[in-house]
């Protein structure tokens, strides 16, 4: 259980991730977890491999997959691992920019 992090209804979709306490920009949320899988789910993280040529997906177990997407997030994911991209206060929802819009 991470103490950093809870889990609560969202205004972005269903349930969503929050900062317990404050959280300083760069700071180590915490890591996603789950099983390696081949298809995609409503909670599997895709991470491009170091070649940038295939993908893992990971079908998350934790709190961690619970993060929702936002055009400007306040956290990015560095492979597993989930780090603050600002400042925030307590109650503030940690999302990420899922990359939809990537090209």
């Amino acid at each position: 259980m991470n103490k950093l992090v809870y889990v609560a209804p969202s205004l972005i979709h269903g349930m969503g991730l929050f900062a317990a306490g404050p959280l300083q920009s760069g700071q180590l949320i915490g890591v996603y977890e789950g099983p390696v899988v081949a298809e995609d789910g409503a909670h599997v993280l895709w991470i491009e491999n170091d070649e940038g040529d295939d993908w893992t997906g990971y079908d998350g177990k934790n709190e961690m997959r619970y993060m929702n997407h936002a055009d400007t997030p306040t956290a990015e994911m560095d492979g597993l691992h989930c780090y603050a991209l600002v400042d925030m206060g307590a109650n503030t929802e940690i999302t990420i920019d899922y990359g939809w819009n990537d090209s």
